[in-house]
């Protein structure tokens, strides 16, 4: 199917009741952090059944027009495709195949030069774990660590809200697979952003990798940093651990932090 069809699909599948409840949920209104977006109201299970169908179907050329969408809901549905095109390369037996190394890095290309379209936090927490956080653990034809650092150097300091998120929850997946230093770094980066939305994504994050990777890592990060974390990453980062040892660190005094 072509992206064009994929859109006329999706637009027969509309319901009025439920967007107006995403476009509440996703704070659309004038102000919000998701003003000006567009949604068709379909629940993100539609949206992968959409996927499911068409995905093995739609080449990389095709995804762009999925991707400028005005339809959050076809937004999604491109970087899933972009999910699936991925994941398919980056199989055990393809991760040192150098034509699915190029096909990987094609699709991490892509997905970077559409990053500002994928504009809400579910865009970004579905798709940056599974493709750019992937990425980060697998060889590539582009460059590697250093490489990669400045990949996501140039998110992290971008002034878009969204490539900033990508920068941190990608380290969702390379926590996931035992590396601890990309969210360690990043979190770092980030701990004095002033949006809620990033004080979240930090506290999850370094949560996740408490959980999956050490947990004396993350008192580690907390020892240095607990006194001038925003309080919200705080709270999720410490959501797994104790009564006890929630309530130590949530008494140490904040510096000038709400």
């Amino acid at each position: 199917m072509t992206a064009r069809e994929i859109i006329q699909y999706m637009e027969s599948l509309q319901d009025e009741s439920q967007r107006q409840v995403l476009m509440r949920f996703f704070k659309t209104r004038p102000g919000e952090y998701g003003y000006g977006d567009e949604f068709l109201g379909m629940k993100v299970p539609q949206t992968r059944e959409v996927v499911k169908a068409v995905a093995k179907d739609t080449p990389l050329s095709e995804i762009p027009g999925l991707l400028m969408s005005p339809w959050h809901e076809v937004r999604l549905c491109g970087l899933l495709i972009l999910v699936w095109h991925f994941e398919r390369q980056a199989t055990k037996r393809l991760v040192n195949d150098a034509k699915a190394i190029r096909r990987r890095d094609e699709i991490l290309m892509l997905y970077l030069k559409y990053a500002e379209q994928a504009n809400n936090w579910d865009l970004v927490d579905l798709s940056a774990p599974k493709i750019l956080g992937h990425w980060l653990m697998l060889p590539s034809a582009l460059g590697e660590r250093d490489y990669k650092i400045n990949v996501l150097d140039e998110l992290a300091v971008s002034t878009c809200l969204w490539k900033q998120r990508m920068s941190i929850v990608c380290s969702w997946k390379t926590s996931q697979m035992g590396d601890a230093s990309w969210c360690l770094r990043y979190a770092e980066i980030h701990l004095h952003h002033p949006h809620d939305l990033m004080h979240k994504a930090v506290g999850w994050m370094l949560r996740e990798m408490g959980k999956r990777v050490s947990m004396d890592l993350l008192r580690d990060f907390l020892r240095q940093h607990a006194s001038e974390m925003p309080r919200t990453a705080l709270r999720y980062a410490i959501e797994k651990m104790d009564d006890e040892e929630r309530t130590y660190w949530m008494s140490i005094p904040a510096k000038g932090l709400k």
